[in-house]
């Protein structure tokens, strides 16, 4: 499987290019176009349980559609719902914790999971967070551009939780406030999330919580 990412970073679509009979694993709706002779199989992967609680834990789609080239390969597009960028990542036996709706395809030998924690509940403001496992390639979204910082082993960083997309699982997540009760509540900025390496952690430069609580007031109100 080979991938490029064009059109970077706000309106980023992946180019994947299948080798003979490879197949791809793609979530729902992501799709733009695709070669032809391109086979799709819809199911709900690893079970009812396991997409039940991708689907309500997640915030990913219950089913998720499978792409198999055919014997001559092919090739796939794939963007996510909102303006932004697709980030690539190779995993090797490696756990990286997902946000919900970042997710948009994998190859085969790629696991997905609905992780319930403690840190999933800190980091993703619910209570779980997609965990992704194996080996593989991994094709990530977000809203806005990636920004990624590699941490060393003890380093901090602190994080707004509406701009995170990734971390490895290994990382400690610690919830605190920006600074004293003022700050807290005057600043806007409100609780966030400290991050302590080492490991990779994906940040997007946007926020969705952000616009939607710009765009909602500036709505059109109904008359009744």
């Amino acid at each position: 499987m080979k991938v490029e990412i064009l059109y970077r970073p706000s309106y980023s679509l992946g180019v994947i290019r299948l080798d003979p009979n490879e197949k791809i694993r793609v979530d729902a709706g992501s799709m733009v176009s695709m070669s032809d002779g391109m086979a799709i199989e819809t199911k709900a992967a690893g079970g009812l349980f396991k997409s039940l609680s991708r689907a309500v834990l997640g915030g990913e789609s219950f089913f998720q559609n499978f792409y198999q080239a055919p014997a001559n390969g092919g090739e796939i597009t794939v963007a996510p719902d909102l303006p932004g960028d697709v980030f690539l990542l190779e995993l090797n036996n490696e756990k990286l914790m997902v946000q919900a709706g970042s997710y948009l395809a994998s190859e085969v030998g790629i696991e997905l999971n609905t992780k319930i924690s403690m840190k999933a509940f800190v980091a993703a403001e619910g209570i779980s967070m997609l965990e992704a496992t194996g080996v593989g390639k991994l094709l990530l979204s977000s809203y806005g551009a990636i920004h990624e910082k590699n941490l060393a082993t003890g380093e901090k960083y602190t994080v707004d939780t509406t701009h995170l997309v990734a971390f490895n699982a290994n990382m400690n997540v610690e919830l605190k406030t920006v600074g004293g009760l003022k700050s807290t509540v005057l600043s806007g900025e409100g609780l966030v999330v400290s991050i302590t390496g080492p490991g990779r952690l994906l940040m997007q430069t946007r926020s969705p919580k952000a616009f939607l609580d710009w765009i909602i007031p500036h709505l059109p109100k109904s008359r009744d």
